[in-house]
């Protein structure tokens, strides 16, 4: 294989490469963030995509935030890829802190549900009842809280990401203009001798 390694890593490091990359996670948010500017469509799409994908990654429906995100990037005229791009939120870092964000806002706004110190066996409550058992302690609250949320970073990634993209856009045109004019240039200049 052409890019193969002469000396294949073991599974401790492989698995320490997975938890945590070599050259950090700062390389990843960068690719993450060239792919989002680099996509053809106008800046609204691209933000409304990505925003379409932040929402979805708020609510409590693990397993269907990618089809979340596409219709509601469908209904606002967002890009399907940005979209599914957006879900990235959502991840197993991330879950975690987003469930109890979401689960204290909703909790403080409806003033309502299991107090704090109840547990609630999960697997007990939905293998005997099973959703019914637990829209009220735990998804109601996170459903309501994720509102405010959504609301917040649909604001805030909506407008970082349509002005990075639009400047983005504006440069990569000039280049582009700019290595045109070059060419044509030297064509005729190739042309008059």
């Amino acid at each position: 294989m052409l890019f193969r390694r002469r000396q294949p890593l073991s599974y401790s490091m492989r698995l320490r490469e997975l938890l945590w990359p070599r050259k950090g996670f700062s390389r990843s948010f960068q690719y993450f963030g060239k792919r989002v500017l680099r996509l053809s469509a106008t800046p609204h799409a691209v933000a409304a995509g990505l925003v379409a994908g932040v929402v979805s990654s708020l609510t409590p429906f693990i397993g269907f935030h990618f089809l979340i995100a596409f219709a509601i990037a469908y209904l606002i005229s967002g890009n399907m890829l940005a979209a599914a791009l957006g879900t990235a939120l959502g991840n197993p870092l991330t879950f975690p802190l987003i469930w109890a964000a979401t689960w204290e806002v909703g909790h403080r706004i409806l003033g309502a549900g299991a107090p704090v110190g109840d547990a609630v066996d999960l697997h007990r409550a939905w293998h005997q009842s099973g959703i019914a058992h637990i829209w009220e302690p735990i998804l109601k609250p996170m459903l309501v809280g994720a509102i405010p949320l959504a609301a917040i970073s649909t604001v805030v990634v909506y407008a970082v990401t349509y002005v990075a993209v639009d400047r983005f856009q504006r440069r990569r045109r000039a280049r582009l203009s700019e290595r045109a004019k070059a060419r044509l240039a030297d064509a005729l200049e190739g042309t008059s001798v």
